[in-house]
């Protein structure tokens, strides 16, 4: 078979390069996706865990007096509910409700000290036993607490790591 004749364009052009002759085939399709298939984000991994309250030395009398322990003082945050523990006292709300969380601190010792202090500002709660550091946890909506017939629109906890907590409970 001869050899067809080239143009004046084509050879303008050099040789046409092999990998874009007829019939061949690239190992990687350009106009194929190679990844993921296309689809929504992964969902966002959920971190669960259990939280110990922060005791103060100072504290720690009132706490007790309490009935407020380092064995029974602990937020639990699973994977739909955030469980409260708090001595004799407690509090559960879903964790779907949670819209913010914020750093706190430097606590008024009346405030405190002893069971959960209701604030009479905003009717929201705290659960502490230091006066250095605490979690500001926002709700959606008030939450029953461990006062009967009181809703709370948002909850302190004086955890030993608030960086953590604070880190968990952030809503994406």
């Amino acid at each position: 078979m001869p050899t067809p004749k080239l143009s004046p364009t084509d050879e303008a052009f050099g040789p046409v390069p092999a990998d874009n002759q007829p019939g061949h085939h690239p190992e990687v399709e350009q106009d194929k996706p190679s990844g993921p298939p296309p689809g929504p984000p992964p969902a966002p991994e959920i971190v669960t865990g259990r939280f110990a309250f922060g005791f103060e030395p100072l504290l720690r009398p009132f706490a007790a007096l309490a009935t407020v322990l380092p064995g029974n003082a602990h937020v639990d945050v699973g994977e739909e509910q955030v469980v409260i523990r708090f001595g004799m006292w407690g509090m559960a709300f879903p964790r779907a409700e949670v819209v913010d969380v914020e750093r706190t601190g430097d606590f008024w010792l009346p405030k405190v000290a002893g069971p959960p202090h209701v604030s009479l500002a905003d009717r929201g709660i705290t659960f502490a036993t230091n006066r250095q550091r605490g979690t500001c946890i926002r709700l959606a909506r008030p939450q029953p607490g461990p006062y009967p017939r009181l809703q709370h629109p948002a909850v302190t906890v004086t955890v030993a790591d608030p960086e953590a907590l604070e880190a968990a409970l952030r809503p994406e």
